[in-house]
């Protein structure tokens, strides 16, 4: 995980995801052919898994930086789970980006649009939405509607989205800043009651992209954006402060 992040979450992730508008093909030779390619470059990615129409590929947990591949009907998503510096979350994203077009018989127009995910687990036991609401609205004007006597928050998610314009070679980019909670009562039936409350940062950029070499080129700039956006606004404004409640509730 990288270090500057470690004091503040159990887990760190950069996903990225490619949606398209059309299926994709399911010849069994092309696939595999691509996991191939992949696992001759990050030799971890060992394991391959098929849950329904999705096919996965990953190395295991604890083998460094966990690293998947899922491909579905439409999309194709990738993952590194705890990179110990964030550039070593890249580069298995951009390798799709370069080979998943001509493995899998991409056209640029096809595009819906590409999505970089950063993600943030901290674990937490009790309520978690009572947790968000005391660290990111306690003295503001929105906690007046928390503040009913003996209720206690029962769903407190934020989403918050924001549009940046002509940032990509004069694509707009899509920011999502969120914040998940898992209800209490449903991590006590089904999993573990400290299954974690997470932190999200969001951007998407839409096609259509005119080439393919714009692919990388566009996730080149959802990472410096991405980058600036989780060291000045993710960290100071939703990380530290929901660690700071966790930490003062004892969860």
């Amino acid at each position: 995980m990288v270090e500057s992040y470690r004091a503040f979450c159990s887990d760190s992730y950069v996903n990225q995801k490619l949606s398209l508008k059309l299926d994709l093909p399911r010849g069994r030779e092309t696939v595999l052919a691509l996991f191939e390619r992949l696992r001759r470059e990050y030799s971890q990615m060992t394991q391959l898994r098929r849950l329904g129409e999705e096919l996965e590929r990953e190395s295991p947990a604890g083998a460094g930086p966990q690293r998947w591949v899922s491909i579905r009907s439409s999309s194709v998503r990738s993952g590194v789970v705890n990179p110990a510096e964030l550039s070593q979350s890249y580069g298995l994203h951009r390798s799709l980006l370069e080979l998943t077009p001509y493995y899998l018989s991409i056209s640029p127009l096809d595009v819906e649009y590409l999505e970089l995910l950063y993600g943030f687990d901290l674990a937490a036991s009790g309520n978690h939405d009572a947790v968000v609401a005391e660290a990111l609205f306690d003295g503001s004007p929105l906690a007046s509607l928390l503040e009913l006597g003996d209720a206690a928050p029962a769903d407190c998610q934020p989403l918050f989205g924001m549009r940046f314009k002509g940032y990509d070679s004069g694509a707009d980019v899509d920011a999502f800043f969120e914040v998940k909670t898992r209800p209490q009562a449903v991590r006590s039936f089904i999993e573990s009651d400290r299954e974690p409350l997470s932190v999200y940062l969001m951007l998407r950029r839409h096609g259509p992209f005119a080439e393919l070499e714009h692919l990388a080129e566009a996730h080149d700039a959802l990472r410096a954006l991405g980058e600036r956006l989780v060291n000045e606004r993710v960290v100071p404004t939703l990380l530290a402060p929901l660690h700071g409640a966790l930490g003062s509730s004892g969860a």
